[in-house]
């Protein structure tokens, strides 16, 4: 990687890094993919996710699960980890939470190709796994989004932090 292409990202490599537990969309960083010229995937999991109920402040855990298809942009890994973070004070129901983390990354990305699953341990005996996705209008990849929606598997593999 060449060394301008790190020339806007604050947070990689900074030794002093502030770890904010309120909701900050800022924090997310972007740089440029140097593979425009191809489709693939980057899948970014991230099984510490906290956020709160909003209405009783218990505690929520999840496994986020973010897969996008980068256009020009792509997110920075550890200010990704840090916007995650930034939800730990955070009320919020699941299914917003996660539509709220693929909003914020396709304002910073702008990608081809985006969804974002949340699989969220029990809390009264029930588990929520919201699903979103969204794909470039006017493109193949908005068909994509319509297609993985209407196919998505609703019985996914076995999910282990339950």
């Amino acid at each position: 990687m060449k060394e301008q292409d790190l020339s806007g990202l604050t947070l990689l490599g900074n030794q002093g890094t502030s770890y904010v537990y309120e909701y900050n969309p800022e924090v997310l960083e972007a740089f440029e993919n140097n593979h425009q010229d191809r489709d693939y995937f980057v899948k970014l999991n991230f099984p510490e996710f906290t956020t709160l109920c909003p209405m009783t402040g218990q505690p929520d855990f999840a496994t986020i699960y973010i897969s996008y298809i980068p256009d020009v942009k792509m997110v920075e890994s550890k200010s990704l980890k840090l916007y995650l973070f930034s939800y730990r004070n955070h009320g919020g129901f699941h299914e917003d939470s996660v539509n709220v983390i693929m909003n914020d990354l396709i304002k910073l990305m702008d990608p081809r190709y985006i969804e974002v699953w949340g699989k969220f341990t029990p809390r009264g005996g029930i588990s929520i796994d919201p699903y979103c996705n969204y794909g470039k209008p006017g493109t193949k990849y908005e068909q994509m989004a319509e297609h993985r929606m209407m196919n998505h598997d609703m019985y996914p593999e076995k999910v282990d932090n339950r």
